[in-house]
């Protein structure tokens, strides 16, 4: 008896103890998710903050016969997502910043533009059913901490859209990241691609006037 009170203890300690330990992750990623949101928040009041939208994305949309509806995940100020909305499509963009999310909104509504900003958290959302496109510009970094997140939001979103609908990634073409974008895209079977384009984007910050320029790939999937 006195064996069997001693394993109760011990296994309702480890129990506890494995609360504690997921309490205290769910912390962490929640002080995480506000971190980030301060910090997006603080360089948004730069407005126009990453300047005007590479032209070679513009051109696409452009170009692309029907202008449907477009998921603009991570729109940050809507510097694609105001754009794409002037050229007749209508936008629906998701952020976790408050202050970016209403400049775009503020815009939209003065221009009376078909474009919706709403905060929230983009590995939350679920309902892609109604999109033809869903935009990912600069999402994507497979740093080590956020490469496996990242992967499962790019599968989530193939299982979830409409079979016809788009997917537009722009990202850095740096290391093995576009080869990791390539290989999530193409976990259940080999889908189209209607561009995968190089480009360069450059950066010049408005205090310093310093200037940076990046390799970048624009790669457009339909399922």
């Amino acid at each position: 008896m006195v064996g069997r009170k001693v394993l109760r203890s011990h296994a309702n300690i480890a129990l506890a103890m494995a609360q504690t330990a997921t309490s205290h992750m769910q912390t962490d990623v929640l002080n995480l998710k506000k971190r980030m949101k301060v910090t997006y928040d603080k360089y948004y009041e730069t407005e126009n903050l990453f300047g005007e939208p590479y032209p070679e994305l513009i051109q696409f949309f452009a170009e692309f016969p029907v202008k449907g509806k477009v998921l603009d995940l991570g729109c940050g100020q809507g510097r694609d997502a105001i754009a794409l909305a002037r050229l007749g499509y209508s936008v629906t963009g998701i952020d976790n910043s408050r202050v970016g999310i209403d400049q775009m909104n503020e815009i939209g509504q003065n221009e009376k533009l078909k474009l919706v900003g709403q905060v929230g958290d983009i590995y939350a959302f679920d309902d892609f059913s109604e999109f033809e496109i869903v935009l990912l510009d600069s999402m994507f970094h497979f740093a080590k901490k956020d490469k496996a997140k990242e992967i499962g939001l790019i599968k989530k979103i193939i299982s979830e859209i409409k079979i016809g609908c788009l997917i537009v990634v722009c990202i850095q073409d740096i290391g093995d990241k576009v080869q990791t974008l390539n290989q999530a895209i193409d976990f259940k079977e080999r889908y189209k691609r209607l561009v995968d384009q190089e480009f360069k984007y450059v950066f010049e910050d408005s205090d310093s006037g310093h200037k940076t320029e990046t390799g970048y790939r624009m790669i457009i999937i339909e399922k």
